[in-house]
């Protein structure tokens, strides 16, 4: 019997190996729109990120989503981000 090997990636937050499925996707597509991509497909690059407010604050903290996509972030996204994360945990 074949073991299916589970797919992992690192948050930008804790910098922590975790399985795919239990990470919140965050994409920049071509035209450089940045938003959250729940069902893991959108097209675009991508960074991930635990669903808890701590990983965020500390994402925030270093500017992770900059390094992430290579450009400047504007605050409004991190403020978007973090709006969508605090409706997603409740």
């Amino acid at each position: 019997m074949k073991v299916r090997k589970i797919p992992l990636r690192q948050c930008i937050g804790c910098m922590e190996q975790k399985p795919k499925k239990e990470l919140i996707r965050i994409v920049r597509s071509k035209d450089g729109e940045i938003k959250i991509d729940m069902t893991g497909k959108a097209n675009g690059r991508g960074a991930y990120i635990c669903n808890n407010i701590e990983c965020f604050k500390k994402m925030e903290k270093r500017k992770a989503l900059n390094r992430a996509f290579q450009q400047e972030i504007d605050q409004k996204i991190y403020d978007q981000l973090n709006e969508e994360l605090t409706k997603n945990e409740k």
